[in-house]
C-alpha cells in the first residue's frame, strides 16, 4: 500500500498544491503545511473539520487533493471517502492519521483512497501526495481516452450502418432502373422479334432471328443475375425462400453440393434482419467458391430460445491464423459489422476439416409473426416475369 519506492513526480511545474485539509487539530495542521513546505511544494490548505464544512468546500474549489485525518467530530475519513465518491469528484484522497489499524487501512485502500500514513511519519506525505496526484492524473486521462474511444467507436459503428443502409437503398434503386428500363426494353425486343419471325418466312432471316433471340434471353439472364445481386426480390417471399433459393443457384453455379435446412418453413422477421442474414449467407458463399476448395456446403437456418442462427459450414481448406486480420481482407469484418448492426454476432471456427462461420440474432418475440416487420419494404417489380413473352 505504501509507495515510498516510487520516485516523488512533481505536481506542477511551480509545484503549487491546493488541498482540502479535514483535520480537527490545528497544530496538526500546521505540521502537515510545514512537511509539505519543507519538500519544496508550495501549498494552499484550507482546514475544515465537520461535515457541513467538507461538503461544502468540495464545491467551492477546483481541488488537487483531499488530506483527511480518520477521526473528526461527528463522522470518519471513511464516511469523508464516501462522501467525496458521491459527490462525482475525482480527487486523490489521503488518509493521515494517528491511530489507524492496518485492517482499517486496507478498508480505506479498498474503497477508493489513494493511500494513507502515520502522523508520526509525515516524512513520507510529500511523496505520497505527489504520487498521489500524478497516479489520479493518470486514471483521469485513462478513463477519457476511454471514453474518447468509446464515443469514437460509436461515431464509426454509427456510420458504418449509415454507409450500408445507404449502399443498400442505391442497390435497390439500381435493381429498379434494371428492371423499368433493360428489363422492360429486352421484353420489348422479345415481343418485336417474335412478331417478326411470325411474318417473315425467309430462312436467313429465321436463323438471324433465332440469333437474335438468343442473345435476348442471355441478357435478360445476366440482368437478373445482376438484379438478384443487388437486391434480392426473393426476400419478399421471407428468409427460408431466399436462402433456399441461393443455395439452388450455388449448387447449379458451383456444381457443389450445397444443402439447406430450416427448423422453420417460414419465418417473419424483424426489419433489417433477413437482409443481414441473407448478406451474410451470400458474403459466406462467396468465400466458399473463392478461398475453400470445399466439395460440400451445408446452410442450417433455425430460431430457438429467441435467437434466429444462420450457419454456413464447408468441408473445404480452413482458414488460415492471419486470414481475418490479412491487409484489405474486409469479407469476415464486413459480416461482424452486419451482424452489429441488428445487433447480433458472428463466430467463426476452421480448421483443416473446414470452416463454420454463425450469425446469431435475438430477436424480440414480440415482434415475431407480426406482418409489419417481416423483411425490407415489398416492391412493385417481379423480375421472373420478364420472359414471360
Amino acid at each position: 500500500m505504501a509507495h515510498a519506492s516510487r520516485p516523488a513526480i512533481p505536481v506542477s511545474a511551480d509545484r503549487s498544491l491546493r488541498v482540502l485539509h479535514l483535520e480537527d487539530s490545528a497544530l496538526d495542521h500546521e505540521l502537515v503545511v510545514a512537511y509539505l513546505r519543507h519538500a519544496g511544494l508550495t501549498p494552499w490548505l484550507l482546514r475544515v473539520d465537520t461535515e457541513a464544512d467538507y461538503r461544502h468546500a468540495l464545491t467551492q474549489q477546483d481541488w488537487d487533493l483531499v488530506l483527511s485525518d480518520f477521526k473528526l467530530p461527528g463522522f470518519t475519513g471513511l464516511q469523508a471517502l464516501q462522501i467525496l465518491k458521491d459527490s462525482g469528484l475525482q480527487l486523490p484522497f489521503v488518509l493521515v492519521s494517528g491511530e489507524i489499524g492496518e485492517d482499517m487501512a486496507v478498508a480505506a485502500m479498498r474503497n477508493g483512497a489513494s493511500d494513507y500514513l502515520l502522523k508520526n511519519n509525515l516524512a513520507r506525505l510529500a511523496p505520497a501526495v505527489e504520487h498521489a496526484i500524478a497516479a489520479n492524473r493518470e486514471r483521469v486521462a485513462r478513463q477519457r481516452a476511454d471514453r474518447d474511444l468509446a464515443s469514437s467507436r460509436q461515431r464509426l459503428a454509427e456510420l458504418a450502418q449509415h454507409l450500408q443502409t445507404s449502399i443498400e437503398a442505391e442497390r435497390a434503386a439500381i435493381a429498379r432502373e434494371i428492371h423499368d428500363d433493360v428489363g422492360a426494353s429486352l421484353t420489348a425486343i422479345k415481343f418485336d422479334l417474335a412478331w417478326i419471325g411470325r411474318h417473315v418466312e425467309s430462312p436467313e432471316v429465321q436463323q438471324r432471328l433465332s440469333a437474335a433471340l438468343e442473345v435476348v434471353a442471355h441478357a435478360v439472364e445476366a440482368s437478373q443475375r445482376i438484379m438478384h445481386n443487388l437486391r434480392p426480390a426473393i426476400l419478399e417471399q421471407g428468409l427460408v425462400a431466399a436462402l433456399q433459393w441461393m443455395a439452388g443457384r450455388f449448387r447449379k453455379r458451383e456444381g457443389l453440393v450445397c444443402n439447406f435446412r430450416s427448423s422453420h418453413d417460414n419465418l417473419q422477421l424483424p426489419t433489417g434482419v433477413s437482409l443481414a442474414a441473407y448478406r451474410f449467407a451470400q458474403e459466406a458463399l462467396t468465400n466458399v467458391s473463392k478461398h475453400a476448395r470445399a466439395t460440400k456446403v451445408l446452410i442450417d437456418l433455425s430460431l430457438s430460445g429467441g435467437v434466429l442462427s444462420l450457419e454456413v459450414s464447408d468441408n473445404g481448406c480452413g482458414l488460415g491464423a492471419d486470414e481475418a486480420a490479412k491487409p484489405g481482407g474486409f469479407g469476415l469484418r464486413g459480416l461482424h459489422e452486419r451482424a452489429r448492426n441488428v445487433g447480433g454476432w458472428v463466430e467463426v471456427s476452421s480448421s483443416n476439416a473446414g470452416t463454420v462461420l454463425l450469425l446469431s440474432v435475438p430477436i424480440d418475440p414480440i415482434l415475431l409473426g407480426a406482418s409489419s416487420v417481416d423483411t425490407p419494404a415489398a416492391v412493385d417489380w417481379q423480375p421472373s416475369n420478364w420472359d414471360a413473352a
